[in-house]
């Protein structure tokens, strides 16, 4: 028997108007991004005592502003402070503003099982050297945590994430650790 695509292409009788609304949505997407925020003043953004350590917002997506794929956090690090340990599916960039430091990398491996993942940490992490003007990339998934080693002064690192990673489904962010002082 020969297979006929075309009489399987051609059976089926619902109807949809996917394409009308998605060009409907996209009226009313550029309409409202017009009166989104293109500039965000250092008054506008906004502070948090989150699990990952105090953190000032320059952009993230509720914050009403026209980008719309990153969120971006300053990072303030105590004297000898550090913050909390997590991961999550984005990769991070960060860039050295103040002050020096290091990170700790726990790389990540998987094996696709029938359940999903199973994934294995490294026992042991990497630890690199940071200082002002340095970028660190930071691989999806790898637990991280950052320490400011100076005894007398803070440091501050301006860290990026994608927001893409979550649109397609996958918003997975572990806290392991809360930074020092944190109160839930």
């Amino acid at each position: 028997m020969t297979y006929n695509e075309q009489h399987r292409a051609e059976i089926g009788l619902g109807q949809a108007e996917f394409y009308q609304q998605a060009l409907e949505e996209s009226k009313r997407f550029r309409q409202e991004y017009r009166q989104r925020k293109g500039i965000v003043k250092a008054e506008d953004m906004l502070w948090e005592n989150s699990p990952q350590g105090r953190i000032k917002h320059v952009v993230n997506e509720k914050m009403n502003t026209r980008e719309c794929a990153l969120d971006i956090y300053m990072q303030f690090l105590e004297a000898e402070g550090r913050s909390g340990k997590h991961r999550h599916l984005s990769e991070e960039i960060f860039f050295v503003l103040q002050g020096s430091g290091h990170d700790l990398h726990w790389d990540v491996d998987f094996n696709l099982v029938d359940e999903g993942y199973e994934w294995i940490w490294s026992e042991s992490p990497k630890k690199f050297e940071w200082t002002e003007g340095d970028f660190v990339y930071i691989p999806p998934y790898t637990l991280h945590q950052h320490f400011n080693r100076d005894p007398e002064k803070p440091a501050r690192i301006l860290v990026t994430m994608s927001r893409i990673v979550k649109a397609l489904g996958l918003n997975w962010i572990d806290q392991v650790e809360n930074a020092p002082g944190y109160v839930t």
